[in-house]
């Protein structure tokens, strides 16, 4: 009996298996850029959950271990931003993580910075990373945790200003404002995404 029940609740474990995508980037040229405030977050959350990412996969930049009572597959696509849908299907496909298992962190210039999002699903909103894995997977029902990096000054093209480095002012809330994301992944992992959101939609910084 005792036997039986230990078995059940390793398939339940199994069961319980999430990819944390962070977008972004690959390159030293776009390290600390807005763009790859998804890259940044993922850095954190392999600290805080001790997990750490160094194998490569599905052209990506994994790390594989326990949180909680889950598995987690954490990751950070290598294939650039306009293709992270690429990297993300094959990892899903390979874990045989179910859709909404997948929580994606990106930057996002509808909302203001210091600002968290999350969501459940919706359209790519102009973010190309999330376009892709739409595109790639089929469905816009997946876990967001969107980071408000706010909208160009003036008449600067996006393009542009996401691939330029924080301003000085964001830089010295910028630290606060991953350390919230983080956060923000790990009560989803434990609590679900509808506490999570109740918690952290707001301002962070």
């Amino acid at each position: 009996m005792f036997s039986f029940l230990r078995k059940k609740d390793t398939e339940m474990l199994e069961k319980r298996i999430f990819l944390v995508a962070g977008l972004g980037n690959p390159g030293r040229e776009y390290k600390q850029t807005r763009h790859n405030i998804g890259f940044m977050v993922a850095e954190q959350l392999s600290g805080d959950v001790s997990v750490p990412m160094g194998k490569v996969q599905a052209r990506a930049i994994i790390g594989i271990g326990k949180y909680s009572d889950a598995k987690i597959i954490l990751a950070r696509p290598q294939t650039y931003m306009n293709r992270s849908g690429e990297s993300v299907k094959s990892l899903l496909n390979y874990y045989k993580i179910p859709i909404d298992q997948l929580i994606v962190i990106h930057d996002d210039l509808d909302i203001p910075f210091g600002a968290i999002r999350i969501r459940k699903q919706g359209g790519p909103g102009g973010q190309k990373g999330i376009k892709s894995i739409i595109d790639h997977l089929g469905t816009q029902d997946f876990v967001r945790l969107r980071m408000g990096i706010d909208r160009p000054p003036g008449r600067m093209d996006a393009a542009d200003y996401v691939l330029q480095r924080f301003s000085r002012a964001e830089e010295e809330h910028l630290s606060q404002f991953i350390t919230q994301a983080s956060l923000a992944v790990q009560s989803i992992l434990n609590d679900g995404v509808d506490q999570a959101m109740n918690e952290y939609n707001g301002q962070a910084v």
